[in-house]
Protein backbone atom coordinates (compact mmCIF):
# COMPACT_ATOMS: atom_id res chain seq x y z
CA UNK A 1 0.00 0.00 0.00
CA UNK A 2 1.18 3.57 -1.09
CA UNK A 3 2.37 5.78 1.61
CA UNK A 4 1.26 9.16 0.03
CA UNK A 5 1.95 11.04 3.92
CA UNK A 6 5.87 9.78 2.81
CA UNK A 7 8.57 12.12 2.31
CA UNK A 8 10.48 9.83 0.40
CA UNK A 9 7.82 9.54 -2.28
CA UNK A 10 7.15 13.63 -2.18
CA UNK A 11 10.60 13.71 -3.08
CA UNK A 12 10.12 11.74 -6.29
CA UNK A 13 7.43 12.81 -7.05
CA UNK A 14 8.74 16.38 -7.02
CA UNK A 15 11.72 15.24 -9.26
CA UNK A 16 9.72 13.83 -11.88
CA UNK A 17 7.43 16.96 -11.86
CA UNK A 18 10.24 18.64 -12.62
CA UNK A 19 11.53 17.13 -15.20
CA UNK A 20 7.79 16.92 -16.88
CA UNK A 21 8.34 20.78 -16.26
CA UNK A 22 11.42 21.08 -17.82
CA UNK A 23 10.04 18.67 -21.11
CA UNK A 24 6.70 20.53 -21.55
CA UNK A 25 9.22 24.07 -22.16
CA UNK A 26 11.73 22.40 -24.57
CA UNK A 27 8.45 21.28 -26.38
CA UNK A 28 7.10 25.44 -26.37
CA UNK A 29 10.22 26.79 -27.28
CA UNK A 30 10.51 24.81 -30.41
CA UNK A 31 7.30 26.06 -31.45
CA UNK A 32 7.87 29.50 -30.61
CA UNK A 33 10.98 31.07 -31.04
CA UNK A 34 12.34 34.13 -28.94
CA UNK A 35 15.43 35.54 -27.95
CA UNK A 36 16.24 38.05 -24.76
CA UNK A 37 18.94 40.64 -24.96
CA UNK A 38 19.57 41.60 -21.90
CA UNK A 39 22.47 44.09 -22.81
CA UNK A 40 22.25 47.74 -21.67
CA UNK A 41 22.80 48.78 -25.69
CA UNK A 42 20.65 46.00 -27.10
CA UNK A 43 24.31 44.96 -29.00
CA UNK A 44 22.54 41.07 -29.44
CA UNK A 45 19.55 42.62 -31.22
CA UNK A 46 18.87 42.27 -34.50
CA UNK A 47 16.55 45.20 -36.26
CA UNK A 48 13.33 44.08 -37.52
CA UNK A 49 13.96 45.33 -41.01
CA UNK A 50 16.95 43.12 -41.41
CA UNK A 51 14.71 39.78 -39.10
CA UNK A 52 12.38 40.75 -41.97
CA UNK A 53 14.60 40.16 -44.86
CA UNK A 54 16.36 37.15 -43.09
CA UNK A 55 12.83 35.30 -42.93
CA UNK A 56 11.95 36.12 -46.61
CA UNK A 57 15.39 34.49 -47.92
CA UNK A 58 14.72 32.18 -50.42
CA UNK A 59 18.01 31.08 -51.72
CA UNK A 60 20.62 29.94 -49.75
CA UNK A 61 23.40 32.69 -48.54
CA UNK A 62 27.16 31.78 -48.07
CA UNK A 63 29.72 34.36 -46.48
CA UNK A 64 32.99 33.31 -46.17
CA UNK A 65 35.07 35.44 -43.73
CA UNK A 66 39.11 36.28 -43.81
CA UNK A 67 39.51 37.35 -40.32
CA UNK A 68 41.50 34.44 -39.19
CA UNK A 69 44.71 33.06 -37.69
CA UNK A 70 46.68 34.97 -34.97
CA UNK A 71 45.26 38.41 -34.19
CA UNK A 72 45.31 40.86 -31.19
CA UNK A 73 42.92 41.61 -28.61
CA UNK A 74 40.95 44.63 -30.65
CA UNK A 75 40.88 42.04 -33.83
CA UNK A 76 39.38 39.19 -31.62
CA UNK A 77 36.71 41.48 -30.37
CA UNK A 78 36.08 42.71 -34.31
CA UNK A 79 35.92 38.44 -34.80
CA UNK A 80 33.38 37.36 -31.98
CA UNK A 81 31.20 40.52 -33.09
CA UNK A 82 31.15 38.90 -36.98
CA UNK A 83 30.52 35.10 -35.95
CA UNK A 84 27.87 36.47 -33.46
CA UNK A 85 26.13 38.47 -35.99
CA UNK A 86 26.40 35.72 -38.75
CA UNK A 87 24.64 33.25 -36.18
CA UNK A 88 22.00 35.14 -35.41
CA UNK A 89 21.82 35.71 -38.91
CA UNK A 90 21.40 31.96 -39.31
CA UNK A 91 19.08 31.58 -36.47
CA UNK A 92 16.70 33.93 -38.11
CA UNK A 93 16.90 32.70 -41.69
CA UNK A 94 16.22 29.53 -40.72
CA UNK A 95 19.68 28.08 -41.33
CA UNK A 96 19.64 30.02 -44.59
CA UNK A 97 22.92 31.64 -44.35
CA UNK A 98 25.72 29.46 -43.84
CA UNK A 99 29.18 31.24 -42.90
CA UNK A 100 33.32 30.30 -42.32
CA UNK A 101 36.13 32.01 -40.83
CA UNK A 102 39.22 31.33 -43.34
CA UNK A 103 42.76 32.62 -42.86
CA UNK A 104 44.24 33.25 -46.31
CA UNK A 105 47.62 32.94 -44.96
CA UNK A 106 47.13 29.25 -44.67
CA UNK A 107 47.22 28.87 -48.91
CA UNK A 108 49.80 26.68 -49.67
CA UNK A 109 53.28 28.54 -50.83
CA UNK A 110 54.23 31.70 -51.34
CA UNK A 111 52.99 32.46 -54.38
CA UNK A 112 49.64 30.91 -53.96
CA UNK A 113 49.38 33.21 -51.14
CA UNK A 114 50.35 36.29 -53.35
CA UNK A 115 47.65 34.85 -55.93
CA UNK A 116 44.96 34.53 -53.54
CA UNK A 117 45.69 38.01 -51.51
CA UNK A 118 45.51 39.65 -55.02
CA UNK A 119 42.30 37.86 -55.62
CA UNK A 120 40.62 39.32 -52.70
CA UNK A 121 42.30 42.78 -53.64
CA UNK A 122 40.45 42.47 -56.78
CA UNK A 123 37.32 41.65 -55.05
CA UNK A 124 37.28 44.82 -52.96
CA UNK A 125 38.77 43.32 -50.20
CA UNK A 126 42.18 45.76 -48.89
CA UNK A 127 44.68 44.19 -46.74
CA UNK A 128 45.29 46.01 -43.23
CA UNK A 129 48.96 46.34 -41.89
CA UNK A 130 48.86 45.80 -37.95
CA UNK A 131 51.33 46.30 -35.87
CA UNK A 132 51.33 44.78 -32.23
CA UNK A 133 53.98 43.90 -29.59
CA UNK A 134 54.04 40.56 -28.43
CA UNK A 135 57.24 39.55 -25.72
CA UNK A 136 58.94 42.58 -25.86
CA UNK A 137 59.25 43.03 -29.55
CA UNK A 138 57.35 44.91 -32.40
CA UNK A 139 55.26 42.13 -34.83
CA UNK A 140 53.80 43.10 -37.86
CA UNK A 141 50.98 41.05 -39.44
CA UNK A 142 48.70 41.73 -42.61
CA UNK A 143 45.40 40.67 -42.28
CA UNK A 144 42.01 41.05 -44.19
CA UNK A 145 39.36 42.47 -42.56
CA UNK A 146 36.48 41.40 -44.93
CA UNK A 147 33.90 38.46 -46.55
CA UNK A 148 33.02 37.34 -49.85
CA UNK A 149 28.91 37.31 -49.89
CA UNK A 150 27.26 34.66 -52.80
CA UNK A 151 24.22 33.92 -53.37
CA UNK A 152 21.69 32.99 -56.56
CA UNK A 153 24.95 32.82 -58.48
CA UNK A 154 26.50 36.06 -57.54
CA UNK A 155 28.88 37.31 -54.78
CA UNK A 156 30.45 40.39 -53.67
CA UNK A 157 32.93 41.19 -51.68
CA UNK A 158 32.71 43.69 -48.23
CA UNK A 159 35.04 45.14 -46.44
CA UNK A 160 33.74 44.87 -42.71
CA UNK A 161 36.98 47.19 -41.30
CA UNK A 162 35.40 51.10 -41.50
CA UNK A 163 35.00 53.63 -39.65
CA UNK A 164 36.83 57.13 -39.00
CA UNK A 165 40.64 56.72 -39.92
CA UNK A 166 40.58 59.70 -37.34
CA UNK A 167 39.53 57.80 -34.45
CA UNK A 168 41.81 55.32 -32.29
CA UNK A 169 42.42 51.77 -33.05
CA UNK A 170 40.19 50.68 -30.60
CA UNK A 171 37.31 53.33 -31.31
CA UNK A 172 37.63 52.54 -35.26
CA UNK A 173 37.09 48.63 -34.65
CA UNK A 174 34.22 49.55 -32.40
CA UNK A 175 32.67 51.59 -35.01
CA UNK A 176 33.00 48.87 -37.26
CA UNK A 177 31.09 46.57 -34.80
CA UNK A 178 28.47 49.12 -34.65
CA UNK A 179 28.41 48.58 -38.85
CA UNK A 180 28.68 44.86 -39.26
CA UNK A 181 24.80 43.65 -39.32
CA UNK A 182 24.20 46.85 -41.93
CA UNK A 183 27.26 46.16 -44.26
CA UNK A 184 26.49 42.09 -44.25
CA UNK A 185 22.52 42.44 -44.60
CA UNK A 186 22.77 45.14 -47.27
CA UNK A 187 25.03 42.92 -48.94
CA UNK A 188 22.63 40.00 -48.91
CA UNK A 189 19.50 42.30 -50.10
CA UNK A 190 21.46 43.67 -52.95
CA UNK A 191 22.48 40.32 -53.82
CA UNK A 192 18.65 38.56 -53.32
CA UNK A 193 16.73 41.46 -54.32
CA UNK A 194 15.04 40.77 -57.59
CA UNK A 195 12.43 44.15 -57.17
CA UNK A 196 15.45 46.62 -58.36
CA UNK A 197 14.58 50.41 -58.06
CA UNK A 198 15.28 52.85 -60.74
CA UNK A 199 17.72 55.77 -60.54
CA UNK A 200 17.73 58.88 -62.45
CA UNK A 201 20.52 60.96 -63.70
CA UNK A 202 19.61 64.35 -64.60
CA UNK A 203 20.65 65.52 -68.10
CA UNK A 204 20.64 68.88 -70.53
CA UNK A 205 22.57 71.02 -68.41
CA UNK A 206 26.17 70.22 -68.71
CA UNK A 207 26.05 67.88 -65.94
CA UNK A 208 28.92 65.60 -65.06
CA UNK A 209 28.74 62.08 -67.39
CA UNK A 210 31.07 59.46 -68.65
CA UNK A 211 34.65 58.62 -67.07
CA UNK A 212 33.98 61.82 -64.69
CA UNK A 213 30.82 59.71 -62.41
CA UNK A 214 32.01 56.30 -64.05
CA UNK A 215 33.03 54.63 -60.86
CA UNK A 216 29.79 55.84 -58.86
CA UNK A 217 27.46 54.73 -61.93
CA UNK A 218 29.17 51.20 -61.34
CA UNK A 219 28.58 51.32 -57.82
CA UNK A 220 24.64 52.20 -58.63
CA UNK A 221 24.31 49.32 -60.74
CA UNK A 222 25.58 46.90 -57.99
CA UNK A 223 21.83 47.60 -56.73
CA UNK A 224 19.89 50.12 -58.94
CA UNK A 225 19.00 50.11 -62.46
CA UNK A 226 20.28 53.75 -63.66
CA UNK A 227 19.52 55.76 -66.64
CA UNK A 228 19.78 59.54 -67.81
CA UNK A 229 16.95 61.55 -67.65
CA UNK A 230 16.27 65.09 -69.54
CA UNK A 231 13.72 66.91 -67.80
CA UNK A 232 13.08 68.77 -71.18
CA UNK A 233 11.25 65.32 -73.00
CA UNK A 234 10.42 62.60 -70.07
CA UNK A 235 7.18 61.44 -69.52
CA UNK A 236 8.22 58.78 -66.89
CA UNK A 237 9.38 60.35 -63.90
CA UNK A 238 7.09 59.16 -61.38
CA UNK A 239 8.91 55.92 -62.21
CA UNK A 240 12.13 56.77 -60.76
CA UNK A 241 12.50 56.55 -57.08
CA UNK A 242 15.20 59.18 -56.84
CA UNK A 243 17.11 61.63 -59.10
CA UNK A 244 20.52 62.77 -59.32
CA UNK A 245 21.53 66.08 -60.51
CA UNK A 246 25.33 66.14 -60.40
CA UNK A 247 27.40 69.72 -61.20
CA UNK A 248 24.68 71.45 -63.96
CA UNK A 249 26.73 74.70 -65.66
CA UNK A 250 24.10 75.65 -67.48
CA UNK A 251 20.67 77.49 -66.68
CA UNK A 252 17.18 74.65 -65.88
CA UNK A 253 14.53 76.31 -67.98
CA UNK A 254 11.21 76.56 -66.18
CA UNK A 255 9.92 73.53 -67.65
CA UNK A 256 12.30 71.69 -66.58
CA UNK A 257 11.61 73.09 -62.95
CA UNK A 258 8.32 73.04 -63.02
CA UNK A 259 8.47 69.22 -63.83
CA UNK A 260 11.35 68.85 -61.25
CA UNK A 261 8.86 70.57 -58.88
CA UNK A 262 6.23 68.39 -59.50
CA UNK A 263 8.07 64.94 -59.32
CA UNK A 264 8.55 66.20 -55.72
CA UNK A 265 5.40 66.73 -55.56
CA UNK A 266 4.40 63.22 -56.17
CA UNK A 267 6.85 62.29 -53.80
CA UNK A 268 9.79 62.19 -55.55
CA UNK A 269 13.72 62.31 -54.52
CA UNK A 270 15.95 64.29 -55.15
CA UNK A 271 19.57 64.44 -54.72
CA UNK A 272 20.77 68.01 -55.69
CA UNK A 273 24.92 68.00 -55.82
CA UNK A 274 25.71 72.12 -57.13
CA UNK A 275 28.59 74.23 -57.35
CA UNK A 276 27.30 77.74 -56.67
CA UNK A 277 30.45 79.32 -58.13
CA UNK A 278 32.52 78.79 -61.58
CA UNK A 279 35.83 77.41 -59.56
CA UNK A 280 38.36 74.78 -60.76
CA UNK A 281 42.04 73.64 -60.41
CA UNK A 282 42.41 74.02 -64.49
CA UNK A 283 42.05 78.07 -63.50
CA UNK A 284 43.50 78.17 -60.54
CA UNK A 285 46.86 78.36 -62.13
CA UNK A 286 45.98 81.61 -63.48
CA UNK A 287 47.43 84.89 -61.71
CA UNK A 288 44.30 86.59 -61.60
CA UNK A 289 41.74 84.19 -61.94
CA UNK A 290 38.19 84.70 -60.00
CA UNK A 291 35.36 82.73 -59.65
CA UNK A 292 31.92 83.93 -60.02
CA UNK A 293 28.63 82.10 -59.39
CA UNK A 294 26.49 80.08 -62.12
CA UNK A 295 23.45 81.03 -63.04
CA UNK A 296 21.69 77.58 -62.61
CA UNK A 297 18.29 79.41 -61.99
CA UNK A 298 17.70 76.72 -58.99
CA UNK A 299 17.71 79.66 -55.88
CA UNK A 300 13.94 80.14 -55.74
CA UNK A 301 13.22 76.62 -55.89
CA UNK A 302 15.64 75.71 -53.17
CA UNK A 303 14.42 78.27 -51.07
CA UNK A 304 10.79 77.49 -51.03
CA UNK A 305 12.36 74.16 -49.70
CA UNK A 306 14.10 75.57 -46.93
CA UNK A 307 17.66 76.38 -48.27
CA UNK A 308 19.95 78.73 -49.59
CA UNK A 309 23.58 77.96 -51.24
CA UNK A 310 25.08 81.24 -50.31
CA UNK A 311 27.96 82.90 -53.38
CA UNK A 312 30.82 82.16 -51.53
CA UNK A 313 33.56 79.46 -51.32
CA UNK A 314 34.74 78.03 -48.36
CA UNK A 315 38.10 77.79 -46.76
CA UNK A 316 39.02 75.28 -44.48
CA UNK A 317 41.97 74.64 -41.80
CA UNK A 318 41.17 70.78 -42.33
CA UNK A 319 41.96 70.34 -45.98
CA UNK A 320 43.32 67.96 -48.59
CA UNK A 321 46.83 68.57 -49.91
CA UNK A 322 47.73 69.70 -52.92
CA UNK A 323 51.29 70.10 -54.85
CA UNK A 324 52.92 73.02 -55.95
CA UNK A 325 56.32 73.89 -57.04
CA UNK A 326 58.29 75.71 -54.17
CA UNK A 327 61.75 76.17 -56.12
CA UNK A 328 64.17 74.67 -58.34
CA UNK A 329 67.13 71.89 -57.88
CA UNK A 330 69.66 70.81 -60.29
CA UNK A 331 67.22 72.35 -62.90
CA UNK A 332 64.24 70.28 -62.02
CA UNK A 333 61.32 71.91 -60.08
CA UNK A 334 61.07 70.66 -56.19
CA UNK A 335 57.47 69.81 -55.56
CA UNK A 336 55.70 70.09 -51.95
CA UNK A 337 52.33 68.85 -50.55
CA UNK A 338 50.23 71.93 -48.73
CA UNK A 339 47.27 71.72 -47.68
CA UNK A 340 44.92 73.61 -49.94
CA UNK A 341 42.43 75.27 -48.33
CA UNK A 342 39.61 75.25 -51.16
CA UNK A 343 39.40 71.41 -50.74
CA UNK A 344 38.13 71.00 -46.91
CA UNK A 345 37.89 67.72 -45.33
CA UNK A 346 34.74 66.63 -43.83
CA UNK A 347 34.67 64.54 -40.50
CA UNK A 348 32.22 66.59 -38.49
CA UNK A 349 28.57 64.88 -39.33
CA UNK A 350 25.03 65.33 -37.98
CA UNK A 351 24.10 62.60 -35.87
CA UNK A 352 22.30 60.67 -38.49
CA UNK A 353 22.13 56.24 -39.53
CA UNK A 354 23.48 58.23 -43.15
CA UNK A 355 26.69 59.84 -41.35
CA UNK A 356 27.07 57.59 -38.57
CA UNK A 357 30.80 55.99 -38.39
CA UNK A 358 31.73 57.70 -41.81
CA UNK A 359 35.06 58.35 -42.62
CA UNK A 360 35.98 61.91 -43.76
CA UNK A 361 34.58 62.98 -47.15
CA UNK A 362 36.36 65.49 -49.88
CA UNK A 363 34.87 68.30 -50.94
CA UNK A 364 35.99 70.76 -53.62
CA UNK A 365 35.30 74.50 -53.73
CA UNK A 366 31.97 73.78 -52.01
CA UNK A 367 29.97 76.63 -50.94
CA UNK A 368 27.91 77.59 -47.35
CA UNK A 369 24.18 76.81 -47.01
CA UNK A 370 21.55 78.57 -45.04
CA UNK A 371 18.17 77.56 -44.28
CA UNK A 372 15.29 79.69 -44.62
CA UNK A 373 11.78 78.92 -43.53
CA UNK A 374 9.78 76.20 -44.95
CA UNK A 375 6.20 74.86 -42.69
CA UNK A 376 6.39 71.52 -42.60
CA UNK A 377 9.95 70.58 -43.96
CA UNK A 378 12.68 69.23 -41.27
CA UNK A 379 16.24 70.53 -41.49
CA UNK A 380 19.38 68.43 -41.13
CA UNK A 381 22.94 69.66 -41.39
CA UNK A 382 24.40 66.22 -42.35
CA UNK A 383 27.74 67.57 -43.16
CA UNK A 384 29.70 70.51 -41.68
CA UNK A 385 33.29 72.00 -41.34
CA UNK A 386 35.58 71.73 -38.84
CA UNK A 387 35.96 74.43 -35.99
CA UNK A 388 38.73 76.52 -38.08
CA UNK A 389 36.99 77.61 -41.09
CA UNK A 390 35.99 80.91 -43.32
CA UNK A 391 33.82 81.95 -46.15
CA UNK A 392 34.75 84.56 -49.00
CA UNK A 393 32.31 85.67 -50.67
CA UNK A 394 32.04 86.11 -54.75
CA UNK A 395 34.16 87.10 -56.94
CA UNK A 396 36.82 84.89 -55.01
CA UNK A 397 40.31 84.84 -56.00
CA UNK A 398 41.34 80.98 -56.61
CA UNK A 399 44.91 80.70 -57.13
CA UNK A 400 47.61 78.25 -56.11
CA UNK A 401 50.12 81.07 -55.41
CA UNK A 402 48.44 81.83 -52.34
CA UNK A 403 49.61 78.81 -51.11
CA UNK A 404 53.07 80.20 -51.15
CA UNK A 405 51.42 82.89 -48.42
CA UNK A 406 51.65 82.91 -44.73
CA UNK A 407 48.31 81.68 -43.33
CA UNK A 408 47.19 83.22 -40.05
CA UNK A 409 45.09 81.08 -38.03
CA UNK A 410 42.73 84.12 -36.23
CA UNK A 411 41.51 84.35 -40.08
CA UNK A 412 39.68 81.00 -39.72
CA UNK A 413 37.25 82.30 -36.92
CA UNK A 414 34.15 80.33 -38.23
CA UNK A 415 32.96 77.14 -37.15
CA UNK A 416 30.50 73.89 -38.44
CA UNK A 417 29.23 75.96 -41.61
CA UNK A 418 26.85 73.20 -43.48
CA UNK A 419 27.65 71.87 -46.27
CA UNK A 420 24.77 69.65 -46.67
CA UNK A 421 21.46 69.51 -45.72
CA UNK A 422 18.76 66.46 -45.55
CA UNK A 423 15.16 67.69 -45.99
CA UNK A 424 12.43 65.87 -44.55
CA UNK A 425 8.40 66.57 -44.58
CA UNK A 426 5.97 67.62 -47.18
CA UNK A 427 7.14 70.53 -49.33
CA UNK A 428 4.72 73.55 -51.14
CA UNK A 429 5.42 73.98 -54.33
CA UNK A 430 7.04 76.26 -56.25
CA UNK A 431 4.18 76.82 -58.72
CA UNK A 432 1.67 77.70 -56.23
CA UNK A 433 -0.61 80.17 -56.92
CA UNK A 434 1.76 80.87 -60.04
CA UNK A 435 1.09 81.25 -64.13
CA UNK A 436 2.52 78.11 -65.51
CA UNK A 437 5.65 78.27 -67.58
CA UNK A 438 4.75 78.48 -71.56
CA UNK A 439 4.43 75.69 -73.72
CA UNK A 440 2.97 73.21 -71.40
CA UNK A 441 -0.80 73.84 -71.71
CA UNK A 442 -3.25 73.38 -69.02
CA UNK A 443 -0.86 70.77 -66.92
CA UNK A 444 -2.70 70.51 -63.60
CA UNK A 445 -0.81 71.44 -60.20
CA UNK A 446 0.08 69.44 -57.43
CA UNK A 447 0.48 72.32 -54.92
CA UNK A 448 1.38 70.53 -51.90
CA UNK A 449 3.69 67.54 -51.83
CA UNK A 450 3.71 63.49 -50.00
CA UNK A 451 6.17 63.14 -47.41
CA UNK A 452 9.32 62.57 -49.20
CA UNK A 453 13.00 63.74 -48.59
CA UNK A 454 15.69 65.66 -50.64
CA UNK A 455 19.68 66.44 -50.19
CA UNK A 456 21.80 69.40 -51.03
CA UNK A 457 25.34 69.40 -51.05
CA UNK A 458 27.01 72.83 -51.93
CA UNK A 459 29.82 70.76 -54.08
CA UNK A 460 29.53 68.83 -57.47
CA UNK A 461 32.58 67.21 -57.25
CA UNK A 462 32.02 65.19 -54.71
CA UNK A 463 30.41 62.13 -57.48
CA UNK A 464 33.24 63.05 -59.20
CA UNK A 465 36.16 60.19 -59.32
CA UNK A 466 39.47 61.05 -60.57
CA UNK A 467 41.12 59.50 -64.04
CA UNK A 468 44.20 57.50 -63.95
CA UNK A 469 46.36 59.70 -66.74
CA UNK A 470 48.00 56.57 -67.95
CA UNK A 471 45.26 54.25 -68.61
CA UNK A 472 42.43 56.15 -68.38
CA UNK A 473 40.32 54.12 -66.33
CA UNK A 474 38.31 55.73 -63.62
CA UNK A 475 39.78 55.49 -60.29
CA UNK A 476 37.16 54.82 -57.04
CA UNK A 477 34.88 57.29 -55.78
CA UNK A 478 36.92 58.80 -52.93
CA UNK A 479 40.32 58.38 -54.12
CA UNK A 480 42.74 61.61 -53.53
CA UNK A 481 45.92 60.72 -55.88
CA UNK A 482 47.93 63.04 -54.09
CA UNK A 483 47.88 60.95 -50.73
CA UNK A 484 46.98 57.61 -52.60
CA UNK A 485 44.38 57.76 -49.59
CA UNK A 486 40.30 57.14 -50.37
CA UNK A 487 37.97 58.99 -48.70
CA UNK A 488 34.21 58.11 -47.83
CA UNK A 489 32.79 60.01 -50.96
CA UNK A 490 31.29 56.32 -52.15
CA UNK A 491 29.99 55.42 -48.91
CA UNK A 492 28.14 59.11 -48.08
CA UNK A 493 26.30 58.87 -51.68
CA UNK A 494 25.29 55.34 -50.88
CA UNK A 495 24.16 55.65 -47.81
CA UNK A 496 22.47 58.72 -48.95
CA UNK A 497 20.48 56.78 -52.00
CA UNK A 498 19.93 53.93 -49.61
CA UNK A 499 17.59 56.29 -47.01
CA UNK A 500 15.60 57.82 -49.39
CA UNK A 501 15.19 54.90 -51.42
CA UNK A 502 14.63 52.31 -49.19
CA UNK A 503 11.01 51.81 -48.22
CA UNK A 504 12.31 49.08 -45.66
CA UNK A 505 14.50 51.18 -43.69
CA UNK A 506 17.57 48.42 -43.95
CA UNK A 507 19.78 51.74 -43.22
CA UNK A 508 18.07 52.03 -39.99
CA UNK A 509 21.11 49.06 -38.57
CA UNK A 510 23.53 51.86 -38.79
CA UNK A 511 21.81 53.11 -35.87
CA UNK A 512 23.08 50.86 -33.74
CA UNK A 513 25.30 51.50 -30.75
CA UNK A 514 28.34 50.11 -28.89
CA UNK A 515 29.82 51.45 -25.86
CA UNK A 516 33.40 51.44 -25.05
CA UNK A 517 33.58 51.10 -21.34
CA UNK A 518 37.67 51.27 -20.68
CA UNK A 519 39.14 50.57 -17.46
CA UNK A 520 41.02 53.71 -16.43
CA UNK A 521 44.59 52.23 -16.23
CA UNK A 522 45.85 54.71 -14.04
CA UNK A 523 43.33 54.23 -11.61
CA UNK A 524 43.93 49.88 -11.54
CA UNK A 525 47.71 50.69 -11.22
CA UNK A 526 47.30 53.06 -8.11
CA UNK A 527 44.24 50.67 -6.24
CA UNK A 528 45.10 47.62 -7.85
CA UNK A 529 45.94 46.32 -3.79
CA UNK A 530 43.13 47.13 -2.53
CA UNK A 531 40.81 45.53 -5.09
CA UNK A 532 43.00 42.74 -4.78
CA UNK A 533 42.31 42.26 -0.99
CA UNK A 534 38.80 42.95 -1.00
CA UNK A 535 38.12 40.59 -3.99
CA UNK A 536 40.50 37.60 -2.25
CA UNK A 537 39.64 38.73 1.41
CA UNK A 538 35.77 39.98 1.91
CA UNK A 539 34.75 36.15 0.44
CA UNK A 540 36.79 34.54 3.51
CA UNK A 541 35.28 36.87 5.87
CA UNK A 542 31.53 36.61 4.76
CA UNK A 543 32.30 32.69 4.41
CA UNK A 544 33.65 32.79 8.32
CA UNK A 545 30.73 34.36 9.77
CA UNK A 546 27.96 32.46 7.80
CA UNK A 547 30.34 29.19 9.64
CA UNK A 548 29.92 31.00 12.85
CA UNK A 549 25.93 32.37 12.57
CA UNK A 550 25.22 28.71 11.28
CA UNK A 551 26.75 26.98 14.48
CA UNK A 552 25.18 29.20 16.54
CA UNK A 553 21.76 29.03 15.21
CA UNK A 554 22.61 24.96 15.10
CA UNK A 555 23.83 24.54 18.69
CA UNK A 556 20.98 26.64 19.66
CA UNK A 557 18.30 24.73 17.82
CA UNK A 558 19.35 21.24 18.99
CA UNK A 559 20.10 21.98 22.29
CA UNK A 560 16.35 21.92 23.24
CA UNK A 561 17.53 18.00 22.86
Amino acid sequence: MVNWKSRKLGDYLFFANGIVLVVLINLLASHYFFRVDLTDEKRYSIKPQTREILDNLEEEVYVEVYLEGELNAGFRRFQKAIRETLEEFRIYSDNKVNYIFTNPATAKGQQAQAEFMNDLGRRGIQPTNVIDTKDGQRVEKIIFPGAIVSAGGMESGLMLLKGSTAKTSDERINQSIENIEFELINTIYKLANTNRKRIGFVTGHGELEGAGIASFNNDLLEVYDVYKTNLATATDLPKYTALIIAKPHAAFSQIDKFRLDQYIMQGGKVVFLLDKLDASMDSASLENYFAVPYDLNLDDQLFKYGVRINPDLIQDQSAAPYPIVTGEAGGKPQMQLIDWPFFPLINHYAEHPVTRNLDAVVLKFASSIDTVKAPGVKKTPLMLTSNYTRTITAPVNVSVNELRKNVKAEDFSKSAIPVGYLLEGSFSSLFKNRFLPEGLGQSAVIEQSKDTRLVVIADGDIIRNEVNPRSRQPQPLGFYPFTNYTFANRELLMNILAYLTEDNGLIQARSKQIRIRPLDREKVKQEKIKWQVINLGVPLVLLIVFGVVRAYWRKNKFARF
